[in-house]
């Protein structure tokens, strides 16, 4: 298994994971969000690097999303690489692709001078919960977020 970071090439490949993870999202809207990254279109705070996991043969099996932050609950630095994706296909997991897709970004931040790397999980999302602890994530904070729509 390899992991690199993504080419134009692999555009589809990341929209069809990024899909995956997000299905509840607007698959145009997800779609103009890697066009635009290719563009350079799209801040560092937003979306800065994406790893792509490779199986053997060049499939592409996992993508890691990364962003700069200016703040992440726990981290004492700024900015702070983020990460804002993380998909492995289903077939694939449990193989240590999530975890190779994590050391990519965080030899990545190293090199950059970075020294934190931060991320998030909803609290009913045990595998993610289970996987940060399994790489070395300290977990800083619990919340449950709410909105209201507000009428004119």
């Amino acid at each position: 298994m390899q992991v690199r970071l993504v080419t134009e090439a692999d555009a589809d490949a990341w929209l069809a994971m990024r899909v995956a993870l997000w299905p509840e999202a607007d698959a145009a809207e997800l779609r103009d969000d890697v066009a635009a990254f290719f563009e350079g279109a799209v801040q560092p705070a937003l979306l800065h690097k994406v790893f792509l996991a490779e199986a053997p043969g060049g499939a592409p099996v996992g993508m890691l999303e990364l962003s700069l932050r200016p703040y992440a609950d726990g981290c004492d630095s700024s900015p702070v690489p983020f990460i804002e994706g993380w998909y492995v296909v289903p077939e694939m997991q449990r193989r240590g692709i999530g975890g190779a897709l994590v050391q990519a970004a965080e030899r990545w931040a190293i090199a950059e001078g970075y020294r934190e790397i931060a991320s998030e999980a909803l609290i009913d999302n045990r595998a993610s919960l289970e996987a940060h602890a399994a790489l070395g994530f300290a977990e800083v904070e619990r919340a449950i977020r709410f909105r209201k729509s507000l009428k004119n």
